[in-house]
């Protein structure tokens, strides 16, 4: 098969520059390529690359385009924009697989040349699917997502599939051997700062934290980036942090550390957690966070909010702690049960681990191509 995916306007393939989503369809190309299949990966254009080239058997297109914006209005005209600049580089092709916005409202009348539209949808619909009338297939990363599509386009819900979103497991696996952790409990946050991931929430649980005398050593570790080209909330938002808990993070307790590029440096960073915390309140925004996946790969125990999005994997006291969204107290007092009881922690990571399985590259890349191949068929029928 020729497989065409097509990124968005504002982070390079391969991710020199991070994001979940160029991580993630970087190693799916690459998987793609490996099985004997043609493919083209569209995204920007970034200093020191070239325009084109061939990568561990993938043909990379990039594009002049435009850091991420603030405001939600200005990135769907710069999406809008970019749609129309990949129209021009598209070659022929059998799928092509996109998380953009505009371009797939046009490309089948435009370019029906570039192959069956699969649309990998990684965030809550606004509406958008249902002008999405050429649509072979629509990836939903959830269920939850999945659900929202149906009701928002009833007429797209015959071509909507829950696809999960995939984890390289062999790189986040918890080592054979542990040796013994020294030094405070480590709760570890890794993600966009951003206002939607709670991590204001987090800041106030950890005042709670500090309220306990009793509880052992502990700190909490933030780490990704800020800045909003990012997909952070900016400076203003980090200060917003700090201003909440300037005690907790004076003394070390909380503390912001960059983002990792390197997948075995990444593992190391899980690896070096005693808990996973991740308390977004962004109901109608996640869909499948990525970094969840990696938490539970690498066998930590996690504590997350109790949304939809998390519900085709966290099963509540068995693969994860869940709390309400906003929920500072409920989330300090999850937080203390872990800190109190590693038997608990150790039995949460464990069945994590042996539920994300189900989601290992090789799974998923199996699950990818034997749609693509069933929809061509239906195709040429």
């Amino acid at each position: 098969m020729r497989i065409t995916i097509v990124m968005g306007f504002f982070l390079p393939v391969p991710p020199v520059a991070g994001g979940a989503m160029e991580k993630m369809w970087w190693r799916l190309g690459r998987a793609y390529a490996r099985r004997g299949h043609e493919v083209t990966i569209i995204s920007r254009r970034w200093p020191g690359s070239p325009r084109t080239e061939a990568v561990d058997g993938v043909r990379l297109i990039r594009i002049d385009g435009w850091d991420q914006r603030r405001r939600l209005w200005q990135n769907l005209v710069l999406d809008a924009f970019w749609g129309w600049r990949v129209l021009r580089r598209l070659p022929p092709g059998d799928i092509l697989v996109t998380n953009t916005v505009a371009l797939p409202v046009f490309i089948r009348r435009l370019r029906p040349d570039a192959g069956l539209l699969v649309i990998n949808l990684n965030r809550f619909p606004k509406g958008q699917v249902r002008w999405y009338g050429g649509a072979a297939r629509v990836q939903a990363a959830s269920e939850a997502i999945a659900a929202a599509v149906r009701v928002q386009a009833p007429a797209r819900a015959p071509v909507v599939r829950v696809v999960p979103n995939p984890v390289d497991c062999a790189t986040f696996a918890p080592p054979a051997v542990r040796t013994a952790r020294r030094g405070p409990f480590t709760i570890g946050y890794l993600g966009r700062l951003h206002p939607e991931k709670g991590l204001a929430t987090l800041v106030a649980a950890a005042g709670g934290l500090a309220a306990r005398p009793d509880l052992p050593p502990w700190r909490i570790v933030l780490r990704g980036p800020a800045d909003v080209s990012r997909g952070g909330g900016g400076e203003g938002f980090v200060e917003t942090l700090r201003a909440a808990a300037p005690a907790l993070w004076a003394e070390g307790r909380i503390s912001i550390h960059p983002p990792l590029l390197d997948p075995a440096e990444l593992a190391g960073a899980y690896h070096g957690l005693d808990a996973f915390c991740y308390p977004t309140v962004a109901e109608r925004g996640e869909a499948q966070p990525i970094a969840v996946l990696e938490a539970m790969a690498a066998a930590r125990p996690i504590v997350a909010t109790d949304l939809a999005c998390f519900a085709d994997h966290l099963r509540p006291g068995v693969t994860a702690l869940l709390v309400p969204p906003g929920d500072a107290g409920a989330l300090a007092d999850a937080l203390v049960r872990l800190i109190g009881d590693a038997e608990l922690g150790r039995r949460l990571g464990a069945a994590a681990l042996q539920r994300v399985q189900a989601l290992d590259d090789a799974r998923i890349v199996d699950q990818h191509l034997a749609d693509y191949e069933a929809l061509l068929d239906a195709a040429s029928r």
